[in-house]
């Protein structure tokens, strides 16, 4: 059983980056994060390019490290979504390690294969109301805060 030591760890300094080229659904995740994350920091990249730029800065400031990705798999077509993911376990560690969960509005299972093949922590069809935003997002708090231990970001030397 976790001890409140464990989950705080895992609150410490979090933060979220969200990579979606939809401004709409950016809108509902945000909503969704500051009722079911409010401790959590989110940081919005539009495009990939935006996303790397982002990670290229962090990579060397250790404390501004997201602790968990949101990527999604269209944007606008799907191999941008590939490719990016591609890009960012490519890059050295700390941030090739960052766990990724890949969205999609797609349920078609070579997506979802693929995400898993290509390096993808989890695969979650995108909801269509806000109750199920909401209802994700508690999940998401739950599980990848409450109940996994992540570990702590280090530089490789």
């Amino acid at each position: 059983m976790k001890t409140q030591e464990t989950i705080g760890a895992n609150f410490k300094r979090a933060k979220i980056l969200v990579i979606e080229d939809n401004e709409d659904h950016w809108i509902l995740i945000e909503n969704a994060m500051y009722h079911c994350l409010s401790e959590v920091t989110t940081v919005w990249a539009k495009t990939p390019d935006q996303a790397m730029d982002f990670l290229n800065d962090w990579s060397i400031q250790e404390w501004e490290m997201p602790k968990l990705i949101l990527l999604d798999l269209y944007m606008p077509a799907r191999e941008h979504g590939w490719f990016l993911l591609k890009q960012i376990k490519a890059m050295p560690a700390p941030c090739s390690q960052i766990p990724i969960v890949v969205l999609s509005a797609s349920d078609h299972p070579a997506d979802i294969a693929d995400a898993y093949q290509r390096g993808g922590s989890s695969y979650m069809v995108k909801p269509t109301t806000i109750a199920e935003w909401l209802a994700y997002f508690q999940e998401l708090r739950n599980y990848w805060w409450e109940t996994v231990t992540l570990p702590p970001m280090r530089f490789s030397v």
